[in-house]
């Protein structure tokens, strides 16, 4: 008789050192997810962050907005290949409401990503590149280093840009907070594990 537990094919991730960290008590971490670095990493309330997600604090801080949703194999404090330094202490902010998709990649350095922007999958954000409030990058498409972005830029993995006209904005953050309730059942938590 075989387990019905069912094992991930993809290689274990060598983990760096552990990073120190500042939680709110109502986020959600799974067990799984992968916490290194050097400087600090703030996850702010309600916020969600899938198994299998990296958040590396080892080029810059992390910080990780209210009611955020990072999903598996996304790459967050990723290093950039881009050699210009940056003057920021932070690595990555993501601002309230921000989601990154599964596969993403965001490069430390200064990078900014703005309250309720959707990050698609696959996507890659450059080192120091600032994405307004309410950007929607769709899957693959990829963000240049110290790139701005402004307000309600759709970007498409073609380089197509639009402007998002629909002002839903507050209708995504309801969606956003339903959300959470679900993953909040669906994903074992376990802040603990993190800190001390």
């Amino acid at each position: 008789m075989s387990s019905s537990k069912r094992q991930s094919i993809l290689p274990r991730v060598q983990s760096g050192p552990k990073a120190p960290v500042n939680f709110s008590s109502s986020i959600i971490i799974a067990d799984s997810a992968l916490l290194a670095g050097h400087h600090t990493i703030n996850i702010s309330s309600e916020s969600v962050v899938h198994p299998r997600a990296k958040l590396d604090s080892s080029n810059g801080r992390i910080t990780i907005g209210r009611r955020c949703i990072v999903h598996e194999r996304t790459s967050i404090g990723a290093v950039s290949a881009d050699p210009t330094p940056s003057e920021s202490r932070d690595g990555v902010v993501l601002s309230d409401y921000a989601t990154v998709e599964v596969g993403a990649v965001i490069e430390s350095g200064g990078t900014m990503i703005g309250e309720g922007c959707v990050i698609g999958v696959g996507c890659q954000i450059g080192k120091g590149a600032r994405l307004g409030k309410c950007c929607t990058l769709t899957p693959q498409s990829v963000i240049r280093p110290w790139e701005i972005v402004p307000d309600f830029t759709v970007v498409y993995s073609n380089g197509t840009r639009r402007l998002d006209k629909r002002g839903v904005a507050e209708l995504k953050h309801k969606a956003q907070a339903r959300q959470i309730e679900v993953l909040r059942k669906l994903i074992p938590s376990n802040p603990a594990k993190f800190q001390g």
